[in-house]
């Protein structure tokens, strides 16, 4: 099982966006340190917990403070943006850190509608069209398959030039959309912790539709987790009730920031016996190290997945420092 990082620049505590922005910066090099094998970071808009609206700008500021660990989006939301602008931020990005760099595409919004709007995103339904051009554009960038005179695209160009590309994975949370990153011969993650499902039939449909091509010759599938690991179970369990009381409030329809455990667990006990709090703790990841990545590990045999991703969850920088260190120590014992 090949381990690696996503990060979501969360707001903890009493910090500001701003804050969260620079933290995911010691996250990445804590991820490097400890032997992650890519860091990800998420395209999130209007949304006061998460400070991770431009994946791309903390990618190109990681290039310079990491030296070996692979960047990437987890993802960008191709939609809201111009397929060529996308091709040339990567092209850029993969001439700063040349074999270092990931471009995760999604197909929803990263936002509510009326946000989504104001980004002047032209919705979903664009996302195989759009995928088509951005692909077109980063294989003629990169000298694999030059744009010819004679077709629609004639005479333009992402620059700056290769000899190099992003690697491109699409972004699942369905069995369709897993399909799609199959036909299109591309890698795949499934993000469990969004879709509440399990993994393993959007893996079968990927591997099962998998098409060779410019952009990948064998099937590569990951998984994303939220896993959360402290010194004893008991200790993750009750630093983890943030999270959990968070996603239960989303869930129930209203988005809550919780800045304090105590105001977590009051949160989580007026919910104490309901669907939604039973939904979201069944899937929690909140342990001891061995326990946490013996689930890891778990999942991906369930799944038949190459790779899992761990957000980088916890109440402090410190803390989610701290899990990623016990879960890396864990799965190198296990190696």
């Amino acid at each position: 099982m090949i381990l690696s990082a996503l990060d979501l620049s969360p707001v903890t505590g009493d910090a500001t966006q701003a804050e969260a922005v620079r933290e995911t910066i010691e996250i990445a090099k804590a991820a490097e340190r400890l032997g992650y094998h890519r860091l990800w970071l998420a395209e999130h808009h209007n949304i006061s917990g998460l400070g991770s609206p431009a994946p791309e700008i903390l990618i190109a500021a990681l290039t310079q403070a990491t030296s070996t660990i692979r960047l990437g989006s987890g993802g960008v939301m191709l939609v809201n943006y111009s397929p060529l602008k996308v091709a040339e931020v990567f092209m850029e990005l993969e001439a700063l850190a040349p074999g270092r760099i990931d471009l995760g595409l999604g197909r929803a919004l990263g936002t509510d509608a009326r946000t989504g709007g104001a980004l002047r995103s032209v919705g979903s339904e664009a996302f195989p069209q759009y995928f088509q051009l951005l692909t077109t554009w980063l294989l003629d960038a990169s000298g694999k398959v030059p744009i010819g005179d004679d077709g629609p695209l004639r005479e333009i160009h992402a620059n700056p030039s290769g000899p190099s590309h992003p690697d491109v994975f699409v972004l699942c949370t369905s069995q369709e959309s897993a399909a799609f990153a199959g036909q299109m011969g591309v890698g795949m993650v499934f993000a469990e912790f969004i879709a509440r499902a399990d993994g393993g039939p959007a893996v079968a449909a990927y591997r099962k539709a998998f098409q060779p091509s410019a952009l990948r010759a064998e099937p590569w599938a990951g998984i994303a987790l939220i896993a959360y690991a402290a010194e004893t179970a008991e200790q993750a369990w009750t630093e983890d009730a943030l999270r959990r009381a968070a996603n239960v409030s989303m869930l129930s329809g209203r988005r809550r920031r919780f800045r304090d455990l105590a105001g977590a667990e009051i949160f989580l006990a007026e919910h104490e016996n309901t669907p939604v709090r039973a939904l979201v703790e069944a899937r929690s990841i909140a342990a001891d190290p061995a326990t946490v990545h013996a689930r890891l590990a778990q999942k991906a045999r369930e799944a038949d997945a190459d790779e899992v991703f761990v957000m980088a969850t916890g109440p402090s920088l410190q803390a989610r420092i701290r899990s990623l260190e016990l879960i890396a120590a864990a799965h190198g014992t296990a190696a």
